[in-house]
């Protein structure tokens, strides 16, 4: 793959308009489709530079879910299921994190800050995912899910 950072972003670019197409035509989760064609581009197209532009969108991006995540919830529902969501949302994180970490530091052989790295990383990616799904699916009227996105938002918080 080249160098030239133009290529990479419109590379980058069709291939979320793909993801988008696909998504469109399968039903399934605009989001699930984007990290399945995410992990194919970075292994088959090489497509793994990190650049400070890159890490600035990632940056964005996640305080913009955060954002997103907050202007979501119900604070009336908020207020009614707050044990509920600090302790679902405490879990969204630490499991899939502890999960993750000690897997990659001790079946992978990882070093421990590499290990806990991905451990955040996988977490939080999860959490995206399942807010992605739950506004897609409409399921952010009802009851339950309000509850789960309150969840989202203190777990990406």
């Amino acid at each position: 793959m080249t160098e030239n950072v133009w290529f990479i972003a419109a590379t980058w670019m069709a291939l979320a308009l793909i993801a988008s197409l696909v998504s469109i035509w399968t039903g399934i989760s605009v989001a699930l489709i984007e990290i399945l064609v995410g992990v194919a581009a970075g292994n088959l197209l090489h497509l793994q530079a990190s650049t400070e532009w890159i890490n600035f969108l990632a940056l964005l991006g996640s305080g913009v879910l955060t954002f997103l995540a907050g202007a979501e919830i119900d604070p009336q529902s908020l207020r009614s299921n707050l044990r509920a969501s600090l302790l679902i949302g405490a879990l969204s994180f630490f499991m899939p994190f502890l999960v993750v970490w000690l897997f990659a530091q001790f079946a992978l052989g990882w070093s421990l800050h590499q290990a806990q790295i991905a451990g955040i990383s996988l977490s939080t990616t999860s959490v995206a995912v399942v807010y992605a799904v739950m506004i897609e699916g409409g399921f952010s009227d009802t009851d339950l899910g309000k509850m789960i996105l309150a969840a989202c938002f203190i777990t990406d918080f």
